[in-house]
């Protein structure tokens, strides 16, 4: 190994310093840089996949990460509103900035992109204005509308938030939830907006809400948005199952109740068919 020489300076000189002639190590191109960064992330993904909130020792056992470390990281990213606490069942899941990063994917266009020609081609068969959302916190926000030919405007334009316990998108997406997720999502009264005076305003309404979305197969909405216009809306979900949007199509409300199941399948295959754009299998 080389070496450094003072030559013939004396060592109580005052001119001798010593210094570390060992080399730092090579950084492991298996370790992270920033082992705390790593951590976060590593946790946010593994939520992002399961099915529900879940107990911090199961994040801290699958990753491999000190449980210590685990609770510091997720105390941190509830602060900033990454993830809730659910302390009665000791488990842990996504938060609203979680939903508005996936919000903030969908606007950077990959999501639009691959579903504007699928709206376009629902609307025309139709004869419905169809709308593509994705959620963004306790809203749904929409991503792609597609007018149909003679049918009035709605406020549903590219980029409006509406609250998602009111919208067909939205309830579509709930009832695909977790009911935790939900529950954290809407914890109280308060989490309730009202826009005419119809629609849940009580968690409790809100569970019974999407129980019947879960056995209709499809979610509904009639003037809790907009009077005088009904929706339906049918959950897009991805390779886990999570749901990443919904499709609706809107009508006026005074046209037959018959419509309702008519649309709804309609929906239904443009949602299938835009699960097969981003690479889900196909539903049984």
């Amino acid at each position: 190994m080389p070496r450094f020489h003072t030559g013939r300076v004396p060592r109580d000189s005052g001119s001798w310093d010593p210094v570390s002639v060992i080399p730092d190590a090579a950084p492991s191109p298996d370790r992270p840089q920033v082992p705390a960064a790593d951590h976060t992330l590593r946790i946010l993904s593994f939520l992002a996949r399961q099915r529900g909130p879940t107990p911090a020792r199961t994040i801290a056992t699958a990753l491999g990460i000190p449980r210590s470390t685990v609770y510091h990281l997720l105390a941190t990213l509830q602060e900033h509103q990454f993830v809730v606490h659910l302390p009665e069942d000791r488990r842990w899941g996504l938060g609203i900035a979680a939903f508005e990063l996936a919000g903030g994917y969908s606007r950077q266009e990959p999501l639009a992109r691959l579903g504007r020609p699928v709206l376009a081609d629902l609307a025309d068969r139709a004869g419905e204005s169809a709308h593509l959302a994705v959620m963004h916190g306790r809203d749904v926000l929409y991503i792609v509308e597609e007018r149909a030919p003679r049918r009035p405007a709605l406020v549903t334009d590219v980029g409006v938030r509406l609250p998602a316990h009111l919208t067909a998108t939205g309830r579509a997406m709930l009832a695909a939830l977790p009911r935790e997720q939900v529950r954290a999502l809407f914890p109280d009264a308060a989490a309730f907006a009202d826009r005419t005076g119809r629609g849940p305003r009580r968690p409790r309404e809100l569970r019974e809400l999407l129980r019947e979305v879960r056995t209709r197969g499809f979610a509904e909405e009639d003037g809790e948005v907009t009077l005088g216009m009904r929706s339906v809306g049918v959950a897009v979900r991805e390779t886990s199952d999570w749901p990443v949007a919904a499709i609706a199509l809107t009508w006026p409300a005074d046209d037959a109740d018959a419509r309702a199941d008519e649309l709804a399948a309609r929906a239904e295959a443009a949602a299938v068919e835009l699960e097969r754009r981003i690479g889900r299998a196909r539903r049984a």
